[in-house]
């Protein structure tokens, strides 16, 4: 079977519920994988939108999610997952809003995009000082042994 990472929330390609997003209550969806490749030390996970700021020009990726050294034993997040729900080891960065948390799907025009991507990684990686989506892309360079994406959709 593929490297795979699900949601109870919403079906890959599927709209994210309203909950999940600024217009909600802003909580992180419930994600779920299965499947890692052999040898996989740490998973991270990135959560962006390449559809900023509108869909039809769009001039940048957004970053919602930044999360690193997740450990191999795990294969869940639970709705609502915050920094204190973190495993001994594992880290946030910073997302497009400066935060250290998730923040939701909050598109300024047209449906947008959203990627959960995850990466099963042959190592843990070194302390990054609150990483950007480019920072902990470089750390991860040479260690990914595979990646499973789950996008969702949503418009306002």
């Amino acid at each position: 079977m593929p490297f795979q990472l699900l949601s109870s929330a919403f079906a890959h390609g599927g709209s994210i519920p309203r909950r999940y997003t600024c217009d909600g209550q802003d909580l992180s969806p419930a994600l779920h994988w299965s499947d890692a490749p052999a040898g996989t030390q740490s998973f991270a996970l990135i959560m962006d939108d390449p559809d900023a700021p509108d869909p039809t020009a769009p001039k940048m990726v957004f970053v919602h999610w930044v999360l690193y050294n997740l450990p191999p034993g795990i294969t869940r997040l639970k709705e609502g997952f915050t920094s204190s729900d973190l495993p001994a080891g594992a880290a946030l960065g910073l997302n497009d809003w400066k935060r250290a948390e998730y923040g939701g799907p909050c598109p300024p025009a047209g449906r947008h995009r959203y990627f959960f991507k995850l990466y099963a990684l042959d190592s843990k990686l070194p302390a990054l000082d609150r990483p950007g989506k480019g920072d902990l892309e470089r750390a991860m360079r040479r260690h990914v042994l595979d990646e499973a994406v789950l996008i969702g959709t949503y418009q306002r």
